[in-house]
């Protein structure tokens, strides 16, 4: 029974053998089965190692009676020569078992067990995945190093808190990454903790150690020099602080030499170098993204309103897509989230058991998402889009063909020439910075591979509430669409002329908390010829209208 269960544990981690594991939450469940069956098996090591001692005990206790009062008249009590004989027994064989009772190994199947799961632990990849993306969560949400180390999340449910070696291990990857201003925010949380008498392995003199040397890279000597040394009374002869000691005074001695005629004006330089650390840092790591900013507002809920006249302009409906067959009986719940681009909103359009059979064919498949990257056309992972998707085919299930039927009637678009239902489940922090899902001009062949054209539309379903976090954010327009279960939004992405609408470059934010999957429909411009038509200028011309070689064709110009 034991190596049926060992065989089928093994079959299953082979099936969903992966990596990456911090970029899809879905997958991460599996590593709680993991470890609860590496409990059990070290529990029962436990077990068996407590049987072994307590033996061990019980013979030693009574040893330790017959030795004391053998040893008060240790020649009165060997003239009994049973006493004798025992005492040589004891000692040539029975003292021998004990040997072998204490060096009996009772690890052998913790120890199988945890070499046949380790190949599929998460990897040190993972760990710093996990730890940016807290990071990232602490910048977008503006979040204090202090509230999500005491677990204060908005909607958490399981509430969890953050240990010295945890806030320490988050300030060592940031200081890895040259990224001073985390390893500040950190190294200082850690440092509070062990203040506040929190027991911890982690050095106050090591913790402060780094966090100087963060704040001396920031620009701030006097704080450096301060905490300098604070250091050298933990220990006086720490080297780098004694070191450090004299070039901060030697370095600040001149600092305010040069700043002694402009006081006033410096010191508000530099009070205004201490609010922009974050913009600072930034620079630093040269952010590739323009909008940061808006996008992160947007992403806290704090981004453009509509004014009333627009708002008054959004409405709610039944809609038939103009008496589809399929709709007039049942026609679907329609709501206006946003006039330029119009992003429409369709509620109750996938149901839980659609939801719960879409997860489960994508689960056992989902890999790490990809860009295409714009220079090669190579696809490829990328920092900002942190998830993981995988494609479902309509032939492999019926709940999929109705679904891909169901988009097909609502927006009245052709379902042949799009891509397959893409279903992504996003990670710790999981997010995908702003982007454009057509083509532009300069990507003439993004998708020439598929000859339908570009993406004309876009169709999203959330398939999961998300406690916080993890709104579809459009940064040109300010408009924020956040998920709800059950729903989808859909808008072009091309003007009727054909022409991309840069309006609508839009980025899911990252997952504060919860668990969010998604699945999106990408329809292309083939197909739809008649069902949108084209609204541009078209010249027909008519050969056979002409009288002899070298008169004008004659031609008409149609504007559909």
């Amino acid at each position: 029974m034991g190596l049926c269960l060992f065989l089928l544990s093994f079959l299953f981690h082979s099936l969903y053998a992966h990596n990456d594991f911090f970029t899809s939450i879905g997958q991460m469940t599996d590593l709680l089965y993991t470890e609860k069956d590496l409990v059990t098996s070290l529990k029962e090591y436990i077990r068996q190692e407590e049987n072994r001692l307590e033996q061990v005990k019980e013979w030693a206790d009574k040893l330790d009676s017959l030795t004391s009062t053998a040893t008060q008249d240790p020649e009165g009590f060997l003239g009994h020569p049973v006493n004798a004989f025992k005492l040589v027994k004891r000692l040539n064989s029975e003292w021998g078992d004990l040997e072998n009772l204490v060096l009996k190994d009772t690890t052998n199947g913790f120890i199988s067990n945890l070499t046949m799961q380790r190949q599929f632990f998460p990897t040190e990849e993972d760990q710093t995945g996990a730890a940016k993306a807290l990071l990232r969560l602490q910048d977008t949400y503006q979040l204090s190093a202090n509230t999500i180390s005491n677990g204060d999340l908005p909607g958490v449910v399981h509430k969890s808190r953050m240990t010295v070696a945890d806030c320490f291990e988050l300030g060592k990857i940031a200081y890895s990454e040259a990224d001073y201003y985390h390893t500040e925010l950190w190294m200082a949380q850690a440092l509070t903790q062990l203040d506040e008498g929190e027991e911890s392995t982690i050095e106050k003199v090591t913790v402060m150690d780094y966090l100087n040397y963060a704040i001396y890279q920031q620009g701030e000597l006097e704080r450096a020099l301060e905490l300098t040394k604070r250091m050298l009374k933990l220990d006086p002869n720490h080297q780098r602080a004694n070191g450090n000691l004299k070039y901060f005074e030697f370095q600040l001695e001149k600092q305010r030499k040069a700043e002694a005629e402009k006081k006033e004006q410096e010191d508000k330089k530099r009070e205004k170098k201490v609010l922009d650390k974050r913009d600072a840092q930034r620079k630093r790591s040269k952010d590739p993204l323009p909008e940061r900013k808006k996008y992160e507002m947007l992403c806290r809920g704090e981004g453009v309103k509509l004014t009333p006249r627009r708002q008054s302009r959004l409405f709610c409906r039944y809609f038939d897509n103009n008496r589809n067959p399929w709709l007039l009986l049942a026609p679907v719940k329609q709501e206006d989230e946003w006039d330029r681009p119009r992003i429409v909103r369709y509620h109750d359009i996938i149901s839980d058991s659609e939801i719960k059979t879409v997860k489960e064919l994508a689960k056992p498949r989902l890999r790490r998402a990809t860009i295409s990257n714009p220079i090669t056309g190579v696809l490829e992972t990328a920092p900002y889009r942190i998830s993981k998707s995988a494609w479902l085919y309509e032939y492999e299930h019926s709940t999929i063909e109705k679904i891909n039927q169901r988009i097909e009637d609502v927006t009245g678009l052709e379902m042949d020439t799009a891509e397959e239902l893409q279903v992504a489940n996003y990670g710790v922090g999981g997010q995908y910075e702003p982007h454009f899902d057509f083509g532009r001009k300069d990507e003439p062949d993004a998708f020439k591979e598929l000859g339908t054209g570009n993406r004309i539309a876009t169709w999203l379903f959330y398939m999961s509430d998300v406690s916080a976090g993890g709104a579809t954010v459009f940064p040109d327009v300010g408009a924020a669409v956040w998920p709800k279960k059950g729903t989808a939004v859909f808008w072009y992405n091309l003007f009727a002329s054909g022409e991309g609408d840069y309006s609508t470059r839009h980025a899911a934010c990252p997952v504060l908390v919860g668990n969010k999957w998604v699945s999106n429909k990408w329809i292309h411009e083939r197909g739809q010829e008649f069902r949108r038509p084209f609204t541009g200028l078209i010249f027909f011309t008519f050969p056979w209208l002409v009288d002899a070689p070298g008169k004008s064709q004659i031609f008409m110009i149609c504007h559909l």
